[in-house]
């Protein structure tokens, strides 16, 4: 079906209702716009569906969430393994992540489904966390994480606590394909669904469960104690989850003074206060930065709506800037590795865990500590994947695992990065370096000096329109036929191909294994240990390059990512 005829089987079908058919009338002579609505709909992807909240096939509304949750059910019904324990399901700040919740219990219901939904958003490593405790063969958040007010999306996790497979999500959207949005879509409504029996409903019992689970991940209560009394921090959860949470566990923690931003501890989906509710970025900051100033605070510590990412603002001399994500997780990586080993409560085989594009110093401070670390493609699924494949096998304990984009675990009680536990270790780890009159700027500074000098950039080239999808396709393409042979004067010395699973040494020609996954990665290691990461973003119209270089100054390692990042900005030319 074309899509003129999906537009007008949406503005016809008794299944619509008035307002979603209203927004499409005022669409009727816009082609590009019905075109962009109706001719795809939005993936499926193995963190499921993210997009604008709008009517049609290309978009986040109620008919899309109900599609997507009958392909799950028939997976659930279809898949032989055990459905007694439900789904569970929670959602963030959002506009619409309610409804959309509600929509797709009363789906999974229908489908003779049970479904445990908590009361009110909750973050998403509690719902990680909860799905396992509840035993539940699946997990649904309604979130966008940090993506602007216009978004809104879809996650599904398995019963293990990570994200879906990617097996099981080619089976959701292969039965999506056979599905039709409406007819074949079974519906119970929410409250028929709790009358029936199909329905629990989650709050403050599975809270202090999770906080439990994540107050057990602290080592540094001693320097809490310490010096607690005098250390100052101010919280913001930019109007989303970590409003509740994140104040409790650092307050059982022992922090005795923790200030909240008032304006953004406010539950609002539009955002008001910020452009974008991303941590990684110090605009989202500003309200913080101003109370911090004027009280002389310590440390600022932020988490995004969902409460998976998290991000801080330190103090240099009488200013404050954001650490980068990876800045934070070689902190904490280095923190718990030294305060274990101070406490004695290091395991002989401790390993880490951390995305092929997060910062070498990681490997620098394992190597130099004795301590085992994984790499694993981008998408915090896969550290889940280490960490089960750690406990089946005995052979390694896992303490720590980060991506460079403000995501952390410390402990295995979830399988997602959890801001929650990350904000308690970093508010311990400023405790920490506190005791030895360092702030955790002086704190990275000293890492520089004892590990090397690493700078790390992400930048995105954007692939507006139709076509991106396909001009992405086509450079990934041109780079695998004539790779660069050297970015910013450093040779490329090996390609890694993820796509077909090959490391190509240029100088030999010899192939050996990645030995991960099959991803649209090309890794092109630079010579003096520096490195290129190119791939497409698995939720935007983007092609995005990681750089990372190291050198033996300040200056020199600045350079050098100046130089590398100009060659990589003039390469993904699209």
């Amino acid at each position: 079906m074309g899509y003129k005829e999906e537009y007008k089987k949406w503005c016809e079908s008794p299944a619509v209702d008035e307002a979603t058919k209203q927004e499409l009338a005022a669409i009727a002579g816009d082609e590009k716009e019905i075109e962009g609505r109706f001719t795809h709909m939005l993936d499926f992807g193995t963190a499921g569906l993210r997009g604008i909240m709008q009517a049609g096939l290309f978009g986040m509304n109620v008919y899309t969430v109900r599609y997507a949750t009958q392909g799950l059910a028939d997976l659930i019904n279809g898949c032989g393994e055990d459905k007694s324990g439900g789904v569970t399901i929670t959602f963030d700040s959002r506009n619409n992540s309610p409804l959309f919740a509600r929509e797709a219990a009363g789906v999974l219901a229908a489908n003779g489904i049970h479904v445990n939904i908590f009361e009110e958003l909750r973050p998403t490593p509690e719902l990680s966390f909860s799905l396992r405790e509840m035993g539940s063969i699946a997990g649904i958040n309604i979130t966008a994480s940090h993506n602007t007010k216009e978004y809104n999306g879809y996650k599904v996790y398995w019963s293990d606590g990570a994200q879906l497979p990617p097996e099981h999500a080619a089976e959701v959207s292969a039965s999506m394909d056979r599905l039709d949005i409406f007819e074949d879509v079974k519906r119970m409504e929410f409250e028929e669904a709790k009358e029936k029996g199909f329905i629990t409903i989650l709050g403050d019992e599975m809270d202090e469960k999770y906080l439990s689970n994540v107050l057990a991940q602290s080592v540094g209560k001693p320097y809490v104690d310490q010096v607690g009394d005098d250390f100052s921090i101010i919280y913001t959860p930019f109007h989303g989850t970590g409003y509740k949470l994140v104040p409790e566990v650092l307050k059982r923690l022992g922090m005795k003074n923790v200030l909240t931003v008032p304006e953004q501890m406010v539950i609002d989906g539009d955002f008001p206060t910020v452009v974008s509710p991303n941590p990684e970025n110090v605009e989202g900051f500003h309200l913080a930065i101003d109370m911090a100033k004027e009280k002389g605070i310590d440390l600022i510590i932020g988490t995004d709506p969902d409460g998976d990412r998290c991000g801080i603002c330190v103090r240099n001399g009488s200013e404050y800037e954001t650490l980068t994500g990876n800045q934070i997780g070689v902190l904490l990586l280095d923190y718990l590795i030294k305060v274990r080993r101070e406490l004695g409560i290091l395991p002989a085989n401790a390993a880490a865990v951390k995305s092929i594009v997060s910062t070498t110093m990681a490997n620098k401070v394992c190597d130099a500590n004795g301590i085992k670390l994984f790499e694993t493609l981008t998408g915090f699924k896969f550290i889940g994947e280490k960490i089960k494949e750690f406990e089946a096998s005995g052979d390694y304990t896992y303490i720590f695992g980060f991506e460079e984009s403000n995501g952390y675990l410390a402990g295995t009680y979830a399988r997602d990065k959890d801001a929650i536990v990350a904000s308690m270790l970093i508010a311990e780890m400023a405790c920490w370096y506190k005791t030895k009159d360092m702030n955790l700027y002086e704190a990275m500074q000293s890492l520089y000096d004892e590990y090397g000098f690493f700078r790390e950039k992400v930048m995105s080239k954007t692939a507006a329109g139709l076509d991106g999808t396909e001009r992405m396709a086509r450079k990934m393409s041109e780079l695998r036929e004539n790779p660069p042979a050297e970015f910013g004067g450093l040779a490329v010395e090996r390609v890694r191909d993820y796509k077909t699973g090959e490391i190509t040494t240029l100088a030999t020609g010899e192939k050996e294994p990645t030995g991960l996954p099959t991803s649209n990665v090309l890794f092109y290691d630079l010579e003096d240990g520096c490195s290129a990461i190119v791939r497409p973003s698995g939720t935007e119209p983007k092609i995005k390059l990681y750089v990372m270089v190291r050198d033996d100054s300040p200056a020199a390692a600045d350079d050098r990512l100046a130089k590398v990042v100009a060659a990589g900005d003039a390469l993904l030319d699209i």
